[in-house]
């Protein structure tokens, strides 16, 4: 590593501000602390109104370098914001198994998709009064086939300064091969990163984050690994918060999140972005 460089500035984003208090109470702490620089914001989640979105904008304003986006959600366990929008499951959107498997055989509609991202970016306008700063998906789903375009689409209609999230990594094959997961948000991201250019859209050069959240995985040690070699701009999707009954009663990952919080709440975290000369700032 060349000592003469320049820290590399990258984003350290946390996802699904709107799904549950607990949550929004974590990343607020932590962008307080200056450990987070961007958060994406979940309009269809239970716990996002006016008093949690002041609460956002009142700590990021003291943050100058803290971006606000919009996660778009397309799957289930949460309710399209359009009448119209199908597939549904009992008026949910389709779980994401089946959401991705029918991209895949091109069974979406995309025009639906696209009405639906069209409402939430314009719910996320009337909440903060502006466009986002940038736009991601819930559990990947702007990646996905027909998703993609409608996503991409429904950006550059509404928020065209805004840049998207891609979801691939800048690593030799062999690193890359030992995660499964993310080895396959590589190949759905390299057709996004071609259609994002074509359209002229802007997104993050490199993507980390994604790991399995079975068992007790050592979160330190993970972004630890996630911090290796990512480029400046690169950028590192987290999940911290406080498990509360809405938590638990929507999403399967818990527990994980107190630790993730945990971790980017202690001293070992900026010990260990100094010694990757990674700033945040």
């Amino acid at each position: 590593m060349n000592d003469t460089a320049p820290p590399r500035r990258i984003w350290l984003c946390a996802d699904d501000y709107g799904l549950a208090e607990g949550v929004n109470r974590a990343i607020r702490e932590l962008i307080g602390r200056g450990r987070l620089n961007a958060t994406s914001v979940m309009v269809v989640g239970p716990a996002i109104g006016r008093n949690e979105v002041a609460a956002l904008k009142a700590v990021a304003a003291d943050r100058p370098r803290c971006a606000i986006g919009l996660h778009a959600t397309l799957t289930a366990p949460f309710r399209p914001l359009t009448m119209h929008f199908r597939p549904t499951e009992g008026g949910l959107f389709p779980a994401f198994p089946k959401l991705f498997r029918m991209g895949l055989l091109r069974r979406l509609d995309p025009e639906m998709i696209r009405a639906e991202l069209l409402v939430q970016l314009a719910a996320f306008m009337d909440l903060f009064g502006r466009a986002p700063d940038f736009v991601d998906g819930h559990q990947h789903a702007q990646l996905f086939p027909q998703v993609r375009d409608a996503f991409l689409d429904a950006v550059k209609k509404t928020a065209p300064e805004a840049w998207v999230r891609q979801g691939g990594r800048q690593q030799p094959l062999a690193k890359r091969l030992a995660a499964p997961k993310a080895l396959l948000l590589d190949s759905l991201s390299a057709q996004f990163r071609k259609r994002a250019a074509r359209a002229n859209i802007a997104f993050n050069p490199a993507f980390a984050g994604a790991y399995d959240f079975s068992g007790e995985p050592d979160f330190g040690g993970l972004m630890r690994q996630f911090l290796d070699g990512l480029p400046e701009g690169g950028l590192v999707m987290c999940h911290p918060g406080f498990v509360d009954e809405t938590l638990e009663r929507l999403a399967p990952l818990t527990t994980q999140r107190e630790r993730e919080h945990a971790f980017l709440a202690s001293e070992h975290f900026p010990t260990l972005l100094a010694a990757n000369k990674v700033t945040l700032d």
